[in-house]
């Protein structure tokens, strides 16, 4: 699964961090020509946030239940 977001506030980061850990898989974030791990509050602190982030998810298990967590993040 593959979606695009927007993290407007430095409490956007924590909050998709929280919600990331508590699925299995690996979930990796796209600026540019940065890839960082999703689960990793540092990695997503190194990325320009000013821009649209990808978000790629690797499993279909749980997918729906992430993208329905994520929903206030999605542009």
């Amino acid at each position: 699964m593959t979606l695009n977001i927007q993290l407007k506030e430095i409490n956007d980061v924590y909050k998709l961090v929280n919600i990331l850990v508590g699925f299995d898989g690996d979930v990796d974030l796209e600026s540019g020509r940065y890839k960082v791990d999703g689960k990793s509050i540092l990695g997503i602190f190194s990325l320009d946030l000013r821009q649209p982030i990808k978000l790629t998810y690797d499993k279909e298990e749980g997918a729906e239940k992430l993208r329905a967590q994520l929903e206030p993040f999605i542009i």
